[in-house]
């Protein structure tokens, strides 16, 4: 029977198990598994991280191309998959090194259906084929298996080479739940299948046979080259590989990462929201796919929960709402109004929530808590309000102190109120786009609020930073990079600021070769090194990046930037580790058991590299960034369309949708970028040498006029287009260019 019809058709075949090796065919439930065999060990591997030796390698966002390497009992196997269209994909595979002789080495590809239909293999032919509904899924093989074996479950067949051995024919059988075609090592130490679906058996053999014989398509292109090469590419292989089926929900989702034990589905507030950004980079419906799974936990109280699994719910609790930043970025990216418009409700009452239930005192500023509702573990606990902040074990919860009449901690958490106030900043934003101007003015005035009593309150003149603090008594000893955050929400004062640089570099806190470390460096805690005592978050990388951001700090923001790819490079580059947390001395993910090895969040690293080049800033939309170094980054989304970005020879090169839209040798920032019907806009950041900004596909009859800070500047024929000359300014300015609705723009 049918089971996921609704599945975006160009995902439709993708790695959506625990099993990453493993191909399905979600809206018919169609699974090709490959099985290893080794009897050098007597077992079996059905090719899971959470067990077995697994390389991740490049994976498209739609399952065009996918690649990863696996180890079993010494010897190691690649396997790639590509698609010809969204109903047929060719699988190969390679064995790499052999531990063993590869006549005692099997690969076996199990097809089988999740109704449980019965697979049938025409030896003859060399075709399998199952019939799921109406629907007909043909697998053929570059070479005829040697065996060919039947069963009724993935587990029973890996039984039978665990307890038979690879020299065993008594489960021979052409008609089964799960056939498995048997290949070995030494006879097909190289092979290839090809899968196909139609309305008809013959068409789906027709297809798959096409398939197969098309060979390997062209090599892709890398995401990025030049500075920052890899880059895009990272984040997109961490979103794709993380992106499964929650079978119990039926929906698809990012999760946190595919390698956790966590249940049979995980989610976590904020790093769904995370997940969410990132999948916007690449495709917009995993963007609203990961935020209506976010928003899925919101409750009836009004918070958004902190984590709901299949085996547990923190309602009782949330984590810092950083919901609408997320959303406002999104909707900067992509242009769709239905991006707000699909979160808005949850996220106003989420923040309402926090007001009325995490400030006991009613003085403005918030606190962690745990509420007493919901059953979830640790429920009234300081270890449950600590989760809040995501924070967990951070130091700078050491001296707070649980109180169970209010059932919040003693502190004001910085982090917890500058998230709150950029919160209530991007709801004001939201609010005035969808014609809300009651929401816009009660949201603008509460994050002004929050910003001038953070600014007043948890500023600590003696040290010259910003702190938690006790709600009656003093700052905390401890610090962490959220003292950095009252950049993000804009309440630092520009004399604050300029004192938090100090610390942002200083060696013995924050400042060194790998930053930034979630403990400073002179603080005990760090020397523990487990979890958030003294680890680096790439999580927080990028918020205090984007703080620096907001503040016009871009060298510092650069630098940062930079040392954030340079730490993720160092574990991905060979060793494909996108990690929880960082060793913040040496730059290690695996120097101890509490990090993943490919956590969601990891990506956050590489998005701060990209998004020096190109990013949907929060406060000055679409910006592109032209330093002068070659590169070449997309594709990606924007709201014009798809966008691909090239620097060489001093030119920068920007295409929409496959044709040139922008081109420029001034060596600046040009930021709140407008593609409209009738006009194309930006602000140009200040240049030191007159260039040019050349618009690809605009007619010079077509243009009715072409201003810079409303003044008519004079345009010419350049290229394929117009040109427009820019004289060296020190000051930010606005260019419009309005043409008639005839032109290609």
């Amino acid at each position: 029977m049918l089971q996921h019809s609704t599945i975006p058709l160009m995902r439709a075949w993708n790695s959506w198990s625990n099993r990453p090796a493993e191909m399905v065919f979600l809206p018919l439930g169609v699974r090709i598994t490959p099985v290893l065999y080794s009897t050098r060990s007597k077992t079996t591997s059905a090719i899971e991280p959470r067990r077995d030796m697994v390389r991740l390698g490049r994976h498209a966002i739609d399952g065009s191309l996918i690649e990863l390497e696996t180890d079993h009992s010494g010897t190691t196997v690649a396997f790639s998959t590509t698609k010809t269209d969204p109903f047929a994909i060719r699988g190969s595979w390679n064995g790499k090194v052999s531990a063993e002789w590869g006549l005692r080495f099997w690969l076996t590809l199990a097809i089988s259906s999740e109704g449980g239909e019965v697979a049938i293999h025409d030896t003859g032919r060399n075709i399998t084929l199952l019939k799921v509904g109406t629907r007909f899924v043909a697998v053929a093989t570059a070479e005829a298996p040697v065996h060919v074996t039947g069963h009724d479950t993935i587990d029973a067949l890996r039984a039978d080479f665990e307890e038979n051995g690879y020299f065993y024919t008594a489960t021979r059988q052409n008609e089964a739940p799960v056939i498995a075609l048997r290949f070995n090592l030494e006879m097909m130490r190289k092979g290839a299948y090809a899968a196909a679906v139609a309305d008809s058996a013959e068409l789906a053999i027709a297809k798959a046979q096409a398939c197969l014989a098309a060979g390997a398509p062209a090599e892709i292109a890398n995401a990025q080259t030049g500075v920052f090469e890899g880059a895009l590419d990272a984040m997109r292989d961490v979103v794709a590989w993380n992106t499964i089926w929650d079978e119990t929900n039926a929906r698809s989702y990012t999760a946190v990462t595919r390698i956790w034990n966590l249940g049979k589905f995980a989610v976590w507030f904020n790093d769904q929201i995370f997940a969410a950004l990132l999948a916007g980079v690449f495709d917009a419906d995993l963007a609203r796919e990961n935020m209506a799974t976010a928003m899925a936990g919101a409750t009836p109280q009004g918070n958004i929960a902190c984590i709901v699994t299949s085996n547990d719910a923190w309602v009782d609790r949330s984590q810092l709402p950083f919901g609408a930043l997320v959303v406002w970025q999104l909707y900067q990216r992509t242009g769709e109004r239905s991006m707000i418009q699909a979160s808005y409700e949850a996220l106003v009452r989420n923040r309402r929530w926090w007001q009325d239930n995490r400030d006991p005192d009613g003085l403005g500023l918030l606190s962690c808590g745990t509420s007493d509702v919901g059953e979830g573990l640790y429920k009234g606990t300081a270890f449950a309000a600590r989760n809040e902040t995501g924070m967990d074990n951070s130091a700078t919860h050491d001296e707070a102190i649980y109180d169970p009449v209010t059932r919040t901690l003693s502190t004001f958490d910085l982090g917890l109120n500058c998230a709150a106030a950029l919160d209530a900043e991007m709801l004001a934003k939201m609010a005035a786009v969808l014609g809300k101007d009651d929401d816009a003015r009660e949201f603008a005035a509460l994050a002004e609020r929050q910003r001038t009593l953070i600014s007043q309150t948890l500023w600590d003149e003696s040290r010259g930073i910003f702190a938690n603090r006790q709600r009656r008594g003093g700052f905390v000893r401890s610090l962490s990079p959220t003292s950095f955050y009252p950049l993000l929400c804009g309440a630092a004062t520009p004399a604050q600021a300029a004192r938090l640089l100090e610390h942002l570099s200083d060696e013995t806190t924050f400042g060194g070769d790998f930053v930034l470390p979630n403990a400073t460096r002179d603080d005990p805690a760090f020397a523990d090194n487990v979890y958030w005592r003294g680890r680096i978050w790439p999580n927080v990388n990028y918020m205090v990046w984007l703080g620096l951001r907001r503040y016009g700090f871009v060298a510092k923001a650069s630098k940062l930037a930079s040392q954030s790819y340079d730490l993720f490079m160092k574990n991905w580059r060979y060793d494909r580790i996108a990690a929880e947390n960082y060793n913040a001395v040496t730059g290690e993910a695996m120097d101890q058991g509490d990090t993943d090895p490919f956590y969601i969040w990891a990506a956050m690293l590489p998005l701060m590299a990209a998004s020096e080049i190109v990013d949907f800033d929060p406060w000055t939309g679409w910006t592109v960034r032209h330093a002068g170094r070659d590169v070449v980054l997309g594709p990606m989304v924007s709201p014009s369309g798809t966008l691909e970005l090239v620097v060489k020879s001093g030119t920068l090169v920007m295409t929409l949708n496959g044709h040139a839209a922008l081109k420029t040798d001034l060596h600046t920032t040009l930021s709140r970028i407008v593609f409209a019907a009738g006009r194309v806009a930006c602000t140009i950041a200040p240049v030191s040498e007159a260039g040019f900004i050349e618009l690809p596909g605009l007619a010079l009859g077509d243009v009715l006029a072409a201003r810079i800070n409303g003044q008519d500047i004079n345009y010419v024929s350049g290229g394929d287009g117009i040109r427009v000359m820019i004289a060296g300014h020190a000051e930010d300015r606005r260019l419009d260019v309005y043409f008639s609705s005839s032109s290609a723009h």
